[in-house]
């Protein structure tokens, strides 16, 4: 059997068991967006890292240093956000070619300078090598969040709405740029190329999301909307139902996708580095909890479907046909 066979996740699963040898102060090990960490009283630590490689999650000619190290930044500020922290220190390593530009590697570390200080962020350290044809990042975040608060993955339960904190889909239509070699023309192009090169975390978000007092799970859509959401599926032992017509797409995205007769909603459920927030929440609580998000936000908190008992991952179409639900988005190994 070869990595191909499993996959990314099969592969996470695999190596899973008999990592935690002195369980005293975790709370939470692999499996989720983070690792938690109990440090007493009414507080604990959330970490998280994430790894950049050229050629497999950038090509480096298509961005400029800013926007790779904004987004550097970004993707695991994302992580801290699903867990409903608050970030705090930043540690950056980073394998560089002998042939790469001292400017091109200043306007990286601006991009994450300017990202961190948006968050009250310290970039603390870190470490640098050398590499021998690829440029190589790596950005571990620690955040602080409160132990009956924090959000995990595994806590769905049955009944629960299914929420989303923003659109969907608008990088992947960002990355068709890249990978078709061509420019976005006009400014709704221009703001789909923007999604995918500087994503906005949804840290306010997710801190709101996390004191709601409503919200039982969450993540951020880094691999796209059917993958993540399958995690909390599998995590929490439930199923799920989306409803195509709740799926929060953009009007940059369905003027793209008409344009080209492309599906806007296979955009949303395959593609991925939206970072938005999917969560779930009681029912009981969810109106309320829309209107809160609307008063503090000034936007929709979006209703995008209903977690179930069963281990059915299905979409209700806008005719009222139920389609089974696979996993679309990004898998390394795949």
């Amino acid at each position: 059997m070869n990595l191909k066979d499993i996959g990314e996740f099969g592969f996470i699963k695999r190596i899973t068991p008999n990592s935690v040898n002195n369980p005293k102060n975790v709370m939470r090990a692999i499996g989720d967006d983070a690792a938690v960490f109990d440090i007493g009283k009414n507080e604990c630590v959330v970490l998280t890292t994430d790894l950049l490689v050229e050629r497999v999650h950038f090509i480096k000619e298509a961005l400029t240093g800013y926007q790779l190290g904004y987004k550097s930044l970004a993707a695991n500020l994302s992580d801290i956000a699903a867990m409903g922290a608050s970030p705090q220190h930043a540690f950056v390593s980073i394998g560089i070619p002998k042939d790469t530009s001292l400017e091109y590697l200043d306007e990286i570390y601006r991009g994450m300078k300017e990202l961190a200080k948006q968050y009250n962020v310290n970039i603390l350290g870190g470490d640098t090598t050398s590499s021998i044809v690829d440029l190589i990042i790596n950005v571990a975040i620690t955040g602080v969040g409160k132990k009956g608060s924090l959000l995990y993955r595994n806590t769905a339960k049955e009944g629960d709405i299914i929420f989303c904190t923003g659109f969907l889909g608008d990088s992947k239509a960002g990355l068709d740029f890249i990978l078709k070699s061509e420019q976005p023309e006009n400014n709704n192009e221009k703001r789909l190329f923007e999604a995918h090169c500087l994503p906005r975390p949804h840290i306010e978000e997710g801190l709101f999301l996390a004191n709601s007092g409503a919200v039982h799970s969450c993540i951020d859509i880094s691999d796209g909307l059917s993958s993540d959401l399958m995690h909390i599926a599998e995590e929490s032992n439930v199923g799920f139902v989306l409803l195509e017509d709740g799926i929060p797409v953009s009007e940059d995205l369905l003027q793209y996708c008409k344009e080209r007769g492309y599906s806007a909603v296979e955009y949303a459920l395959a593609g991925g580095e939206d970072y938005v927030l999917v969560c779930t929440a009681d029912s009981k609580k969810a109106r309320k909890l829309e209107k809160d998000f609307y008063k503090t936000f000034k936007r929709t908190l979006y209703s995008i479907g209903t977690i179930t008992k069963g281990k059915q991952y299905l979409m209700k179409t806008k005719d009222g046909t139920l389609i089974d639900v696979k996993p679309k988005g990004w898998d390394h190994f795949a």
